[in-house]
């Protein structure tokens, strides 16, 4: 009976002393004496740095990865361990020497820099505000300079993308606006070189499509019968074997059709009035005569259009203006009808900059057929510019340009990734060549690039910090 009072007392004990430890572990009050009388001083506690402020989660007092939000205990009636803020906050099994074996893997520890990113160091270890130790930078990652390292999981979390720098063609396309304008070689003015008086003008209006001879007035002019009369005199002296004088070339300076000057030598008549006719195939431009006015030498009658064959002039830009040449291939779209494409190469490049919009014309000449194809319509042009050679080329989103620099971030695997300083060259279809910088095949981050530019900038800001830190 004895016996069996001792051992419920020591139980008591036990368990008064252990809800004792609870109670100091959630307070923070450390209780040495209670540790030494339990015999646990020289075990865990040994090994152990009593953790501060609150308590996150509880473990498995074996360290197993079993945790709890509450209070629990074991099968065997354990309480689980409190961990407190302060402690390092990790889901996995660490086994024991496995920190030390991988620090002596890596080298000497140089500093430890802020787990958040901020420019702060330290030369021994330490916590952040909330509670995160400092990373350990190692001797072998401050001698790689300008290499930024990320983890696996951070560069998935990133969307991190490469791509290898290829050798290709660009095919660069100018889109620029244009105005369909006239052949000028193409355009004629029926004028009259003597004073005359209009008898009959032709049934033919502005916009009237005539074909070449197709009689537009019929005149009067005493310097052209004049002219004929003369030169019929000559013609009848010329039979008697007087030499012929020069009434035939005055009808043709007057401009008296051909089949005039053969009619008037072939009947020996002047014919009171003469049809003008219309010199080429083409549309009416304008019309500036009508019945029974009197025409002054040099004056306009009509101004006629071919528009089989048509101009395009685009407006390109100063700063493009290198990369058209001549024969390049160019694609012209209307305004009014986008669907139909029509086909043309550069013909000319006009040796002049406008002053108000800092742009050259360029010709361009198309085959208009049907006569689709009308004077100042607007048009948008396509020019394909450069040449077929293969260049090295990488997509435009891998190049952070500032304005003052343009890098590109290689990709060195593992991880690992390095600013790169390049010289840019043509553009087009979402690629940019690169003249300087890179090689065939390497790897240049495509997407995210921003995030690791960004990375760089930071390190490069903690390494001339830590180094200002290191001089005596």
């Amino acid at each position: 009976m004895k016996r069996l009072a001792l051992t419920s007392l020591a139980l008591a004990a036990i368990l008064a002393a252990g809800g004792a430890g609870y109670w100091a572990g959630h307070r923070g009050i450390a209780l040495p004496g209670l540790r030494n009388w339990l015999g646990i001083e020289g075990s865990l506690a040994a090994n152990e740095t009593a953790g501060v402020g609150p308590v996150i989660y509880y473990q498995d007092p074996d360290r197993k990865p079993v945790y709890s939000t509450e209070p629990a205990q074991t099968v065997d009636g354990r309480p689980f361990r409190a961990v407190r803020a302060s402690e390092d906050i990790s889901f996995e099994e660490k086994p024991e020497g496995k920190e030390q074996a991988v620090q002596a893997e890596k080298g000497r520890i140089l500093y430890y820099r802020n787990p958040m990113g901020l420019p702060d160091t330290s030369p021994v270890p330490k916590k952040d505000s909330m509670g995160m130790d400092y990373l350990p930078v190692f001797e072998g990652e401050a001698s790689e300079d300008g290499i930024i390292k990320l983890s696996p999981g951070r560069i998935q979390r990133s969307g991190v993308r490469s791509e290898p720098v290829r050798r290709q063609s660009i095919a660069q396309t100018i889109r620029v606006p244009g105005v369909v304008q006239l052949d000028e070689r193409r355009v004629s003015v029926v004028a009259i070189r003597a004073d005359a008086f209009v008898q009959e003008v032709a049934p033919v209006t502005t916009g009237d499509r005539v074909d070449k001879g197709t009689r537009l007035a019929r005149i009067y002019s005493p310097d052209i019968s004049t002219a004929g009369a003369q030169y019929i005199t000559e013609l009848n002296a010329a039979a008697r074997g007087v030499p012929e004088g020069g009434a035939k070339q005055r009808l043709e300076n007057l401009g008296v059709p051909p089949e005039i000057i053969a009619e008037i030598e072939r009947s020996r008549k002047v014919p009171p009035t003469i049809n003008w006719s219309a010199p080429r195939d083409g549309i009416v431009l304008e019309r500036n005569v009508s019945d029974g006015m009197k025409m002054v030498a040099g004056t306009s009658l009509f101004r006629l259009a071919d528009i089989s064959t048509i101009w395009v002039l685009a407006d390109v830009p100063e700063r493009e203006l290198s990369d058209v040449h001549i024969g390049a291939p160019v694609s012209v779209r209307l305004r009014g009808r986008p669907e139909v494409a029509f086909e043309g190469r550069v013909s000319v490049i006009y040796p002049q900059i406008a002053e108000a919009t800092r742009t050259a014309k360029v010709r361009i000449e198309l085959a208009n057929p049907d006569g689709v194809l009308l004077p100042n319509m607007y048009a948008d042009v396509e020019i394909g510019a450069g040449d077929a050679s293969a260049e090295l080329t990488v997509p435009q989103s891998a190049v952070i340009d500032s304005g003052t620099r343009r890098i590109v971030i290689l990709d060195r695997g593992e991880g690992r990734f390095e600013p790169r300083e390049v010289k840019l060259g043509r553009r087009g279809d979402g690629m940019v060549a690169i003249s300087e910088g890179v090689s065939e095949g390497d790897r240049v981050v495509v997407s995210a690039n921003f995030l690791i530019d960004a990375e760089s900038n930071l390190k490069a800001a903690l390494s001339g910090f830590s180094s200002t830190e290191a001089k005596p």
